[in-house]
């Protein structure tokens, strides 16, 4: 059998093939597998924001209930057994590299029988989705990995279809306009199937509300306000929070949920754990029981791990994977409302292909000193070419500019910048975020 190191070598060694959206390669190679996708009951998460929360939410209650839950998420913060979990626990090395053995086999045959050639998001997929077969997994919770229509993860029928908020981003594949983007996202909608989507734009909510019409779905829209019960909608009402966490209350069509509590940063993360119970209320038509217990004792024990996340005090140190506009968004308003007294360092690195002039503008002015440096990634923006991007967008700014490519030496020089009482915040990339989150916690 091939090692660990060796299965890793050859999934990522796919890269060179990039991404190629399509579902021929996807099917044929599951196909060839014997279908393990099929016969397992699945929530399908699409959007821009908020799909790596909200998924594990949705584990965290479906687990709170006593089901053995399957959670498959992209792209992975510290190490890569986390796209592919069970019960809150990470594949194993060993039967990740038997999986991806018998993947790769079936791999080199299309390759040979000018079948295709799966890309790495593919390949992955489908030693995902062998894994969760094997493992008889109660129910799945399926995040897609770009879009939603053409994704690897679109060969399956789910239970419910999620929809989290939609923005601006990847528009060299899923188009130049918030409805593009939006159609591609909702290319998850199957017939039939019902759907449950965040607050959205006006633009999306319009696309989201005609797909359900086309297909004859159900669709459930989470408002982030406190209004009258209706039938197709759920609501909150923010009680108090923190830092530390948020106490809401939620109606649904159902039930009232008072008192409900996360232990998540940001105003945000109430639409993404309103969204989560939306998600499972619908799994009572397919004859599944969710206690209010399950529901109270999931939301409180979701963790999110590399968003909006504390990692030490003295100096306070946040990291977050704020790797868009909508992210950075986010980011400045929780920086403004819970952090505006605290002298700010922000190290910041970002993927080339991103729109980082409009992330830059948006963020930096919340911080007194910039420290640039490069995620750990072929598509990154060097450290030299982001600390120019900052100087020439605040030429007349006192903000103090610095380059470090090296991640490590970018958070030496934020170290030895901060004060007790200051503040450190590693914002961009999730690539760059993992490694930061691995280096802090070897330094405690």
């Amino acid at each position: 059998m091939i090692s660990y190191e060796e299965a890793l070598d050859f999934i990522h060694g796919l890269n060179r093939f990039g991404t190629k959206l399509g579902l021929h390669n996807i099917t044929k190679l599951l196909e060839l597998l014997g279908n393990p996708h099929e016969n397992i009951k699945i929530i399908h998460v699409a959007g821009t924001n908020g799909k790596g929360s909200t998924c594990a939410m949705i584990a965290s209650i479906l687990r709170s209930a006593g089901f053995k839950v399957g959670l498959y998420i992209s792209p992975y913060l510290e190490v890569f057994n986390e796209r592919m979990q069970v019960n809150g626990e990470n594949i194993s090395n060993e039967d990740l590299a038997r999986l991806t053995e018998k993947v790769r086999e079936k791999v080199f045959y299309m390759r040979e029988n000018g079948l295709g050639s799966p890309t790495e998001f593919e390949v992955v997929t489908a030693i995902g989705f062998s894994y969760f077969k094997e493992q008889a997994v109660d129910f799945l919770v399926l995040e897609v990995g770009m879009g939603g229509r053409l994704d690897a993860t679109n060969v399956v029928t789910p239970l419910v279809s999620v929809i989290t908020p939609i923005s601006m981003d990847h528009q060299q594949y899923l188009g130049s306009t918030l409805r593009d983007i939006s159609r591609e996202k909702c290319g998850i909608i199957k017939q039939g199937v019902p759907v449950v989507t965040a607050p959205q734009e006006d633009e999306a909510m319009a696309v989201i509300e005609d797909t359900c019409r086309e297909r004859n779905c159900s669709l459930t829209k989470v408002i982030n306000s406190s209004v009258s019960r209706s039938p197709d909608t759920i609501s909150y009402r923010f009680v108090n929070g923190g830092i530390k966490g948020m106490t809401f209350d939620l109606y649904t069509p159902k039930t009232d949920y008072p008192g409900l509590q996360i232990g998540l940063m940001g105003r945000h993360q109430l639409d993404n754990a309103a969204t989560a119970v939306a998600a499972v209320e619908p799994l009572g038509n397919s004859g599944v029981n969710l206690s209010r217990e399950a529901i109270y004792k999931g939301l409180k024990g979701a963790r999110w791990p590399g968003r909006l996340e504390i990692m030490k005090e003295k100096p306070t140190v946040l990291i977050d994977g704020a790797h868009n506009i909508a992210g950075i968004k986010t980011l400045k308003a929780v920086l403004e409302e819970y952090f505006y007294d605290r002298k700010k360092i922000l190290v910041v690195g970002i993927l080339e292909d991103k729109d980082y002039t409009e992330m830059l503008e948006e963020l930096i002015p919340v911080a007194d000193t910039v420290i640039c440096t490069a995620p750990d990634n072929p598509r990154e923006l060097s450290a030299a070419r982001l600390a120019e991007a900052v100087s020439n967008i605040f030429q007349k700014s006192q903000i103090k500019v610095y380059a470090q490519e090296k991640i490590e030496d970018a958070l030496k020089l934020a170290s030895s910048l901060a004060a007790d009482e200051d503040m450190v915040v590693f914002a961009g990339s999730l690539y760059m975020i993992g490694h930061v989150r691995t280096l802090l916690n070897k330094q405690h």
